[in-house]
């Protein structure tokens, strides 16, 4: 049985310096709980995840939410933004467009990936594998 082990939740606004704070936070997480070999993987995760939120679900007076939860072998992050109708979607990218690749590099890095509506916005997720085995502090 996979019970909830840790989990952490942050508000952060809706600004550009949000994505560093929420990515250093949640790899920090992945430290402290016990997965240090997961940690660039949940920061980059992470910050994808918020930037994707910042650019395309927020509003300028709604927080974002940052969720990290480990259960059992599963590192999930999430993040909700208060835009709900803004459904992600992977679009091709041309070589030289600045913006494109967030949930292609999402696709790429975790086990699996997907969005939950809400009554309002939505929930954008990810998951890792960890190694279930690692001791923990």
């Amino acid at each position: 049985m996979n019970e909830l082990t840790r989990y952490d939740v942050r508000n952060y606004p809706p600004r550009q310096d949000s994505v560093p704070t929420a990515r250093r936070r949640a790899a920090w997480l992945a430290v402290a709980w016990g997965h240090p070999q997961a940690a660039a993987d949940v920061a980059l995760l992470t910050s994808e995840l918020t930037t994707n939120a910042l650019l395309h679900g927020s509003v300028w007076d709604r927080y974002l939410r940052v969720e990290v939860q480990l259960t059992g072998a599963v590192l999930r992050i999430a993040v909700t933004d208060p835009k709900g109708e803004r459904r992600p979607d992977p679009r091709a990218a041309a070589h030289d467009d600045q913006y494109g690749r967030g949930l292609h590099i999402v696709s790429a890095v975790s086990e699996r990936w997907g969005a939950a509506e809400r009554v309002v916005g939505k929930t954008v997720w990810a998951e890792l594998a960890v190694d279930d085995s690692a001791p923990r502090p």
